[in-house]
């Protein structure tokens, strides 16, 4: 039955026009976007994984900046501690000179006194931002290392503790010694070193042996601590990337398929419009059953 009131066929032609002319327009703005799931009712459920997944990778940024804060502290007390193994051992050499008899003791308090007072500076200014690991003062640290999200949504946070070697007390004679600051004296330092006479030297290579096992501790310590924390920024990086690549998996756009798609509905497109074209001009028809 023809109608001049209800023109069924323009009407399937306009629905149809409406359905190319949206999928149309959504990947276009895919095209634009490069993401398939750009917005919340594109895909409600891949949308709230993915804001998930990069509310991590934000943090993991922040974890990224605080190992990177962290390993830069630690390799400063490290290098110091190295640096003063070093020097013990080369006051080792004048100690084990100054026990004998036939030296100049004189002379060679004096070099170990300059040596005294250099390890006393590089204990002081073994500093990264304020942190010491080699002086009382500085303590401990916390380094961030990772934040943790459980099956239940839960999230922890993780450190590594780095502990302070306190050189301070160890080989500047401790409270007494920080007392003084930057203008701590040689006596202050390894007091129990003494190469003024023979008998001296001799009895100061023992304690000079427990402070180089101590230099030598702490330094391995730091070491292994600095290790430690370049892996474990190694392997944060590696789960940005890892996290990056999973939402770009879940909300990005097939380029080529977007490509091969906006063809195909252009054509649909202008096919649609043509079909309702035709479908509006058929109630004309009716007008010649009238002449």
């Amino acid at each position: 039955m023809s109608s001049i009131l209800t023109n069924n066929s323009a009407m399937v032609a306009l629905q149809t026009l409406k359905s190319v002319n949206s999928n149309l327009a959504k990947t276009q703005d895919m095209i634009s976007t490069g993401k398939e799931v750009g917005k919340a009712k594109d895909n409600s459920a891949i949308w709230a994984i993915s804001k998930v997944m990069e509310s991590d990778v934000s943090g993991f940024k922040a974890v990224a900046k605080s190992l990177s804060l962290g390993e830069s502290t630690v390799a400063v007390a490290s290098a110091g501690a190295e640096q003063i193994t070093n020097l013990l051992n080369e006051m080792k050499e004048k100690v084990v000179a100054a026990t004998g008899d036939n030296v100049d003791h004189t002379k060679i308090t004096d070099d170990v006194n300059k040596l005294k007072e250099q390890i006393g500076s590089i204990i002081r200014g073994s500093q990264f931002n304020g942190t010491n690991l080699l002086d009382a003062a500085g303590a401990d640290i916390n380094v961030l290392s990772s934040i943790n999200r459980s099956a239940t949504n839960t999230v922890s946070n993780a450190n590594i503790v780095v502990a302070s070697e306190d050189f301070e007390t160890q080989l500047l004679g401790g409270a007494t010694a920080a007392a003084t600051g930057a203008t701590i004296g040689a006596a202050n330092i390894l007091g129990d070193i003494d190469v003024s006479s023979a008998a001296a030297a001799a009895t100061s290579l023992t304690a000079l042996e427990t402070h180089i096992q101590t230099a030598v501790d702490g330094a391995a310590a730091l070491g292994a601590s600095a290790k430690r924390i370049s892996d474990q920024n190694s392997y944060v990086g590696k789960v940005m990337d890892a996290m990056k690549s999973g939402i770009g998996a879940l909300v990005d756009a097939d380029m080529e398929e977007s490509s091969a798609r906006l063809q195909a509905l252009q054509v649909q497109q202008q096919l649609a419009t043509q079909s309702l074209s035709i479908a509006n001009q058929a109630p004309q028809a009716i007008l010649s059953l009238f002449r």
